[in-house]
């Protein structure tokens, strides 16, 4: 029986569901880029995917348990410091990412378990939603949004940053013959995520003070606007490629990455 003491199973299931879900997405948005394939993108995009391929519901239910396994991990590794980043600001601002991290995780995983029980339609959705955007119109709700907005985009650069740098290698104990093409797999992965995060955090602000908006924004979002940008098609293309290769980035971190206890 896998014990919350020891968290490497629930790391590796949980950086595999990610890469799934990762995967998933790349291949969606390269597929409708291309014209092949219909207007779903973003992690729910990816999801009702999986969940429409046979054994579906059994699929979403493994991706459950694997993403439960990433919320348990990120968790520990922000409350117990499992990577030694301290307690300075930036310390502390990284742990504080790696538990807002589990949060965001949680509410996925949460959709997923009502889609298994096939409650993502229900009746009270309109008016539930009626309730949210009365609530979404309070100026306390726009200041959070525009505080999510620059965190989204502080994320992204990190992501950026780490990618440049290859920061992850001092967390990845990769195999001498393969690290020649593993790292700049996961450097790609890890640029393009920073990209996509940068632009959602940008649709975050913009929303926010420019449309007088508060709501929430996704990979969705952030490819309908690539979609309109000059070369969009193009930029769509090389950032899904992207996204893929972050899904084989999670993998790598699945197979090679240190757990430390």
């Amino acid at each position: 029986m896998v014990k919350l003491a020891h968290p490497e199973p629930w790391a590796k299931m949980g950086y595999a569901a990610r890469g799934v879900i990762y995967l998933t997405i790349g291949l969606l948005a390269f597929l409708s880029a291309m014209g092949w394939q219909g207007e779903k993108t973003g992690s729910k995009g990816a999801i009702l995917s999986i969940n429409e391929q046979p054994f579906g519901e059994l699929l979403l239910l493994v991706l459950v348990v694997g993403l439960f396994g990433y919320i348990v991990w990120r968790f520990i590794q922000g409350i117990t410091d499992t990577d030694n980043h301290g307690s300075s600001f930036k310390g502390l601002a990284i742990r504080a990412g790696l538990i807002i991290s589990a949060i965001s995780h949680s509410v996925l995983a949460f959709w997923v378990i009502k889609l298994l029980f096939h409650e993502t339609d229900d009746s009270s959705g309109q008016s539930a939603s009626s309730t949210a955007s009365e609530y979404l119109s309070s100026d306390r709700v726009t200041v959070l949004f525009a505080i999510i907005g620059v965190a989204v985009v502080v994320v992204g650069i990190a992501h950026l940053i780490k990618g440049f740098k290859s920061g992850f290698k001092k967390y990845i104990d990769f195999p001498a013959e393969k690290k020649q093409w593993l790292v700049p797999i996961c450097r790609f992965g890890l640029i393009s995520r920073g990209v996509v995060w940068c632009i959602i955090g940008w649709i975050i602000l913009r929303s926010t003070f420019v449309a007088g908006s508060s709501e929430d924004k996704g990979i969705s979002e952030a490819f309908e606007w690539l979609s309109s940008a000059p070369y969009g098609s193009w930029l769509i293309i090389i950032v899904s490629i992207g996204l893929f290769a972050f899904g084989i980035y999670s993998f790598i971190e699945a197979l090679y990455r240190r757990i430390e206890t």
